[in-house]
C-alpha cells in the first residue's frame, strides 16, 4: 500500500525553463542556443548536481568556450535563474491534499548545492516531510545508489512509495528499486487521474 508520495522538482513542482533564461539575457537566437548547450546541457551543469563543483567554477570553464560578447551572459543566466521558477499550476494544490489525505510527501530531485537558498521560492515545499537535494549525497539520479540511500536515509519501504518525475528514466531507475512512479509531462489534471485510479486520492 502506498504511503509515501514522492516528487521531483524542475518540471514536477517547478517551471524549469533553460530556453527561457538564456532568451533575457541574449538576443540573438542563436548566441542564445550555443549558451543554452555550453551550459545547461554541459558536464559542468551535471556536476553541480553531484555536488562537486561550483557556479564560479562553472562560469569560468562555461567562458573558456564561450566568445567574451557572452560572458556576463554567462554570469546573469547562472546566477539568476532560481529567481524564475514559477510553481507548476494545481501541483502545490495536489500536494495538500496528499498530505490531508495521510500520505507523507517527500522531495528526490537532482539539484546544486545552491538549492538550499532557493528553495522558500517553492511554495509547495512547506508540505514536505523530507528533502533529499542530490548536492547534499554527492549523488544522482538515476543512479541506483541515489534511491537506496533515500530510502535509508528517510527509513521508507520502496514498495510504499509512489515516484512523480518528468524524466522516463528515473522513473525506470526507481523501479529497478522497488518503487513504482508515475512519468508526469505538466499535466495536474492527468496526474490527479492517475492517483484516482490507484486509489491514492
Amino acid at each position: 500500500m502506498i504511503q509515501n508520495i514522492v516528487f521531483d522538482m524542475g518540471g514536477v513542482l517547478i517551471d524549469f525553463d533553460s530556453k527561457r533564461y538564456v532568451s533575457r539575457a541574449v538576443s540573438d537566437p542563436e548566441d542564445a542556443e550555443l549558451l543554452r548547450q555550453e551550459l545547461f546541457l554541459s558536464e559542468e551543469w551535471a556536476h553541480t548536481d553531484r555536488g562537486d563543483i561550483t557556479y564560479p567554477q562553472v562560469e569560468a570553464a562555461v567562458c573558456k568556450r564561450l566568445p567574451p560578447r557572452l560572458h556576463e551572459a554567462v554570469h546573469q543566466v547562472l546566477n539568476g535563474w532560481m529567481l524564475d521558477i514559477p510553481p507548476i499550476p494545481g501541483i502545490e494544490d495536489l500536494v495538500q491534499d496528499l498530505k490531508k489525505a495521510g500520505y507523507r510527501i517527500y522531495l528526490l530531485s537532482n539539484t546544486c548545492s545552491g538549492f538550499h537558498t532557493f528553495r522558500k521560492r517553492i511554495p509547495a515545499l512547506q508540505w514536505f516531510d523530507g528533502i533529499f537535494a542530490s548536492a547534499d549525497w554527492h549523488l544522482v539520479k538515476p543512479e541506483p545508489e541515489i534511491y537506496r540511500t533515500f530510502f535509508s536515509h528517510f527509513g521508507l519501504v520502496p514498495g510504499e512509495c509512489l515516484f512523480i518525475d518528468d524524466f522516463p528514466l528515473n522513473i525506470e531507475a526507481a523501479a529497478r528499486q522497488g518503487m513504482a512512479g508515475f512519468v508526469f509531462h505538466g499535466d495536474v489534471k492527468r496526474l490527479r487521474i492517475f492517483l484516482s485510479e490507484q486509489g491514492i486520492l
